[in-house]
């Protein structure tokens, strides 16, 4: 017996080519599962699209922050609001500086002024930090140049709180993260101190 016998024997329903039964209510034709070609190219090229810009976001964001070995920074949990200590991070080589804000949030920073390397000092009255050799100012809470030559902010130190108040250094943010210490800046509503600048 072929199979074509079976399709027309007599008490044997022919199958319904277009139409795919899932209960009782529910009936799908076979038309509205199909998809267009452009419909289907529209749909692959935009969710490729999708997935290349977040992955590059991503790749940005990483090549920003570099990780070192963590390290414990000595006196912080005992630092006051408004003052500074100096440190050094990642290596001995690489002068740093760790301040408490009026707020008591802690944020860190290289000493390294991002024009000529001159190690920059910390004015707790100004709440920023100048550069000795040619009068560049940065801001002490995001390290935003606010006054002379330097055209890059300070690297920012990544900073994880520890049980017991503990402050450790774990990473570096490099480059020019102006964008990042904006947004930052903006969402903690606070306005740049102008005390510094003569």
């Amino acid at each position: 017996m072929s199979l074509n016998t079976l399709n027309y024997a007599p008490g044997i329903a022919e199958p319904k080519s277009d139409v795919n039964q899932f209960g009782d209510e529910n009936e799908v034709t076979a038309s509205q599962c199909q998809i267009g070609r452009r419909a289907f190219c529209s749909e692959v090229l935009l969710t490729s699209t999708v997935l290349i810009v977040g992955a590059t976001c991503a790749n940005a964001a990483q090549e920003s922050l570099v990780s070192y070995p963590p390290i414990k920074i000595a006196g912080a949990e005992k630092l006051i609001v408004g003052s500074s200590l100096y440190f050094e991070y990642p290596t001995r080589q690489d002068p740093a500086v760790l301040v408490r804000s009026a707020e008591g949030e802690y944020s860190a920073f290289s000493r390294k002024c991002s024009h000529a390397g001159c190690s920059v000092e910390f004015d707790a009255g100004g709440r920023c930090f100048k550069c000795p050799c040619h009068r560049g100012m940065f801001d002490a809470r995001i390290g935003n140049v606010m006054y002379g030559p330097p055209q890059r902010p300070l690297a920012q130190i990544v900073l994880q709180m520890r049980a017991g108040g503990e402050v450790w250094a774990v990473g570096k943010y490099i480059g020019n993260n102006t964008d990042r210490f904006a947004q930052d800046f903006q969402r903690s509503g606070h306005s740049v101190s102008r005390a510094c600048v003569k």
